[in-house]
């Protein structure tokens, strides 16, 4: 009798189950029976993208030479593109050839990179908690992921300098990201240049994912890591135009940096993908030459959104801090619920204020005890969360017999 082929699949096994499938199979379902969920669950920007570079889309794809396969490392041009921003906007300079790769998104930068460097024993440290493929890029590629706590900036790089002067073996890659997601998180450009010293000291390679390098608020600008004298011989920047240009569904990212990775990452390219379809790189090219003003619009919707949901949420009663940058809030579970695993809370949220967030516990174990908001809903439907929010948090007063006055928002 033939045996069925076996049911366990190697790197399968090492991924835990997506505790954000939970709370989506959950909105689904509310939604199927008519309950309107305000989702600010997923980052996934709500905008439109610039119109030019819809404009420009539509013109190239109906270029019959545009429909062939294109080059896996990106057309020159937009790679000349990326390179002139850095050179305006950070005053980097860069070589559009050895130091610049265009990618299909962060996370095709991110997990093919730590494939084409990483190998078993190779240890990748970065603080914890974190989007999800900072963890489990690493595991896929067969590494050794060393998370380390992050409360704030300062104690992430003291763990880092404890780490080097206690571990046996000094991690190969530092792989960190500012404007941190989820915590919000931001740095200066002297804890840049802590982490670079740190690397040139013990012979390390750094990965900066710069997902929301142009969402900072009220006047805070996020520095490129590129940004520190001599980085380039041990970084490599992720740089998306998800945020920035509301171009999530066109998948568009580079890395730009150390010549040695940029050269790995494009040999692994080389063997997987023949690049973004042409049209989307041409379009992406007008984003970056001809709408300099749109990621600073972008960034003040978001801000906007930041200041509606934090005021909303203290008015109810749930005391949180306005973020700096990114398209976030990282919300400490309200006082009544503080022992609460996030995941019940999230899902209790939803079922009592129809609002869907993110369980903090789906960015690793030190996310406990938190949720996050994405900033992706319009400025009335946030308010409509925050009412929500607010009439759970007075009904739980009022079975708990505080004796608390109604909450408006």
């Amino acid at each position: 009798m033939p045996l069925p082929p076996s049911e366990e699949f190697y790197r399968i096994k090492k991924l835990p189950p997506y505790v954000f499938a939970v709370i989506n199979e959950m909105r689904d379902k509310a939604r199927a029976q008519g309950i309107d969920i305000v989702d600010m669950g997923m980052g996934n920007p709500d905008g439109a993208t610039p119109e030019p570079v819809v404009d420009k889309l539509i013109e190239a794809a109906r270029n019959p030479a545009n429909h062939r396969y294109s080059v896996s490392r990106g057309i020159p041009r937009l790679r000349e593109a990326i390179v002139a921003r850095y050179k305006k906007q950070y005053r980097v300079s860069l070589d559009p050839d050895a130091e610049a790769i265009v990618t299909i998104g962060a996370k095709d930068a991110l997990a093919h990179l730590l494939f084409a460097i990483i190998g078993p024993g190779d240890v990748v440290v970065s603080p914890n908690p974190a989007y999800p493929i900072h963890q489990y890029g690493v595991i896929m590629a067969e590494g050794e992921a060393c998370m380390l706590p992050m409360p704030d900036p300062a104690t992430f790089l003291q763990g880092l300098k404890d780490l080097y002067n206690s571990a046996a073996k000094p991690p190969k890659v530092i792989l960190i990201s500012f404007p941190h997601n989820p915590t919000t998180l931001c740095v200066d450009l002297d804890f840049m240049r802590e982490i670079v010293a740190l690397a040139r000291q013990h012979g390390t390679y750094i990965i900066h994912d710069f997902a929301y390098a142009e969402l900072g608020f009220d006047g805070y600008r996020p520095p490129s890591i590129l940004q520190v004298e001599g980085a380039t011989e041990h970084a490599i920047e992720i740089y998306s135009m998800t945020k920035s240009y509301n171009m999530a569904g066109w998948r568009v990212g580079f890395c730009l940096g150390n010549r040695k990775l940029i050269a790995a990452l494009a040999r692994i390219k080389s063997y997987l993908d023949y690049g973004i379809f042409q049209p989307i790189q041409i379009a992406s090219i007008i984003a970056l030459r001809d709408c300099e003003d749109a990621p600073a619009r972008i960034c003040s919707i978001y801000q906007d959104r930041r200041n509606v949901l934090v005021e909303g949420l203290n008015r109810a009663g749930w005391r949180v801090e306005p973020p700096k940058a990114s398209m976030f809030l990282w919300a400490p579970l309200p006082e009544p619920f503080a022992g609460m695993p996030s995941l019940e809370f999230a899902k209790l949220l939803m079922k009592e204020a129809q609002v869907a967030v993110s369980p903090g516990i789906g960015f690793g174990p030190m996310g406990e005890g938190f949720v996050r908001f994405s900033l992706i809903e319009n400025n009335a439907r946030t308010r409509q969360a925050t009412r929500g929010i607010a009439h759970f948090l007075h009904r739980q007063d009022a079975l708990a017999g505080s004796g608390s006055a109604a909450l408006h928002v």
